[in-house]
């Protein structure tokens, strides 16, 4: 597995830390490269992020040799071994150690920018990298880490030569990687983007970390409330908040409403990422008990069509549709006649539900979410993106079935969509997803439209089904 570029392994890598999320943690990142990893990783385990510089002491006349390692705060770790073998004097060993801090301290003024370091002792430290080959700099990181108080150390990465990881696991707690090859090579050669991490973008990235989230502090509460479409009033849930750039409407399946505890789940990571949501009932009680109903897309869509009109003046923000099973059909064919919709996801849906000629039409980009297990719908949704001409993406959640009810799997569902409206949607601070090519097996499988890879796919030519 080839990750796009270190904001992707960074959100992969995350998805594997999942667990240390609500533990005292504080994520490091080792810089430069590391630092981009390590932001996703903080973000997604809602930690602190701090950088974590370590200069390596080299003997003077065999610089590749090392014999210590310091970090802030005075930390320095020696090997003695090496330090008798080579017959370094004292004065050698002041001298070596005092031009490294002085370029450990420049750095840190650089990327910190004023701000206090993160307090490291008695808490769970999770050292981050974008790779390690020889891991000479990982294990440096993690003594100086472990000299400075931290509880436990995690050493995270998204790819690392089996061996080194082997020696890594006698200085780390424990180690997570998520590729470990017996022929690592390059590290940049995982990457199909691995360009060169600069010092403006560490500390522009630590500083974006530092500042307090959009949706930090109590949750916004929810608001029962009546959403006019048409000659009928419907129940919705609605969550604004503060200073949200903009908010997403969903469109439920059959059988589910506002109550469905899988789209409330979504909902609520999209409202701690500052994205305000609506959860909609699209029929009445009494338009429910009639099935054909539940099928009519059209009829849906123009609900979803008139919720989105409310919202627009409610709020004056931009709105994006989220769609699970038929309510993604609904919320594509809504999509299709409202130019003003900035981006669509859709959750083990049925886009095939909305019409050719709709799909054709839609603008918004659009993102499609399935479970690897769910194959028929699957299928169903690759012919569905033949149809496509805007942005598309189709993310295949491993071990996922159609409910996304297999452990961390509706988690990873939703930090997709959650990605997804943020780039499109405005949120500062997020990454833009580039478009890819379609059908990797993996949450982060991508497809771009008319113009790319999917284009001529065979059954472009082809309508895609449109059975229930």
């Amino acid at each position: 597995m080839r990750f796009e570029d270190r904001t992707d392994a960074g959100r992969r890598l995350a998805r594997r830390l999942e667990p240390l999320r609500g533990a005292d943690v504080i994520v490091l990142g080792l810089p430069r490269g590391g630092v981009p990893v390590a932001y996703e990783v903080a973000r997604e385990l809602a930690a602190p992020l701090d950088v974590l510089v370590v200069r390596k002491l080299g003997v003077p006349w065999q610089p590749e040799l090392g014999f210590g390692a310091i970090g802030e705060g005075g930390v320095r770790v020696l090997n003695d071994d090496v330090v008798a073998d080579t017959g370094l004097g004292p004065g050698e060993l002041t001298a070596v150690e005092e031009s490294e801090r002085a370029e450990l301290e420049r750095r840190l003024r650089r990327y910190r920018a004023g701000r206090a370091p993160v307090p490291v002792p008695g808490r769970t430290v999770v050292i981050v990298d974008d790779g390690v080959a020889t891991g000479a700099t990982a294990e440096a990181a993690c003594r100086v880490v472990r000299h400075a108080g931290a509880a436990r150390i995690v050493l995270g990465v998204p790819v690392g030569a089996q061996r080194t990881l082997a020696r890594l696991r006698g200085v780390a707690d424990q180690v997570v990687c998520l590729e470990t090859p017996g022929h690592l090579g390059a590290v940049g050669a995982w990457y199909h983007d691995f360009t060169q991490t600069g010092d403006d973008e560490v500390a522009a990235l630590l500083g974006r970390a530092a500042r307090p989230a959009p949706a930090a502090g109590p949750h916004p509460p929810n608001r029962e409330v009546e959403v006019p479409a048409g000659k009928v009033r419907l129940a919705a849930r609605f969550v604004l908040p503060d200073r949200a750039p903009a908010v997403v409407a969903f469109a439920h399946g059959s059988g589910s409403g506002r109550h469905s505890p899988r789209n409330r789940y979504v909902a609520a990571v999209l409202n701690r990422a500052g994205l305000g949501t609506l959860l909609l009932d699209l029929l009445t009680e009494d338009e429910e008990r009639d099935r054909h109903n539940v099928f009519d897309i059209v009829l849906l869509a123009r609900r979803l069509q008139g919720a989105s009109a409310w919202l627009r003046r409610e709020t004056g923000l931009p709105v994006g549709y989220f769609g699970a099973s038929t309510g993604a059909g609904a919320a594509l064919e809504a999509a299709a006649d409202d130019p003003g919709v900035g981006a669509v996801v859709s959750r083990g849906g049925r886009p095939d539900l909305a019409s050719p000629a709709a799909l054709a039409r839609v603008r918004a980009p659009t993102l499609l979410i399935v479970g690897s297990l769910d194959t028929r719908v699957l299928s169903l949704n690759r012919l569905a993106a033949d149809w496509l001409r805007c942005e598309h993406r189709l993310a295949v959640v491993p071990g996922a079935s159609h409910l996304f009810v297999e452990p961390g799997t509706l988690p990873t569902a939703a930090v997709l969509a959650r990605d997804w409206f943020s780039g499109h949607l405005g949120h500062p601070g997020a990454a833009r997803p580039e478009p890819g090519t379609s059908d990797a097996e993996g949450p982060g499988a991508e497809s771009s439209g008319a113009d790319g890879p999917d284009a001529g796919r065979p059954g472009a030519d082809r309508p895609p089904p449109r059975s229930a």
